[in-house]
Formats: structure tokens, sequence, C-alpha cells
């Protein structure tokens, strides 16, 4: 059993500075992926960032620029710098974990964590 625990999330003013992490533990032989989806009220569940096993990164055009995922392989742990913080980037953030060899592509998900970014 794999679980993802994230934190850093709470109440900050646009403009503001949030630092997410995610760490992962339990049986995990190899991580391909990890990455942050975000989920607003009334609205799809959608990918914030992703980083692979080697290094390369994905972000949402929305947040290319104030946004920067980084991961801790010896850790399993994933972070997500957010800066220059908007109030359409409140929602719920949800870590996300995508297994490696020799089981690819089972998912792991943490219980979200709220970030809130008032005007």
């Amino acid at each position: 059993q794999v679980q993802l625990v994230e934190s850093g999330g709470g109440l900050v003013q646009a403009g503001g500075s949030l630092r997410l992490s995610c760490a992962a533990s339990g049986s995990i032989s190899s991580v391909l992926i990890m990455g942050w989806y975000r989920q607003a009220p009334g609205k799809q569940r959608e990918l914030v960032a992703a980083v692979s096993s080697g290094g390369d990164t994905n972000y949402a055009a929305s947040v290319k620029g104030r946004f920067t995922i980084s991961r801790d392989s010896a850790k399993n742990t994933v972070y997500l710098q957010m800066n220059s913080l908007k109030p359409e980037d409140t929602a719920d953030y949800y870590c996300k974990l995508t297994t490696g060899w020799p089981n690819y592509g089972i998912e792991y998900w943490g219980k979200g964590t709220l970030v809130t970014v008032s005007s």
C-alpha cells in the first residue's frame, strides 16, 4: 500500500507564495512520475505540474513562470513552489504518484490540501 500526504496549503494574499510538499510512503518499487493537480469548486481536476524520474517537467500554461515543481527521489517527496499567487489559483491541490518498473502505470492520490488566495 502506498500513501501520499500533502502539506503546506493555507490562506495567502494575492501576490504571495506557498510551498506544497507531498511525501510518499509504503511499498513503492519505483516512481515514474509525481505531479500536482488541482480542483476548484465546480471545475474538473486539472494538471498543475509534473516531474518524471528523469527530471523532465511539465506545467499548465496558467502556472508556467510562477510555479516550480521539484523532487527529492531519495525521499519520494515532491514539492510545488507557488509564487505570485492569484485568486484563480484557489483550489484543492492533490499529489499523484505513477509507478514505474516493474508495475508501470499504477496511480496513487493524496487526499489534498486546500490553497486559498484572497484578493
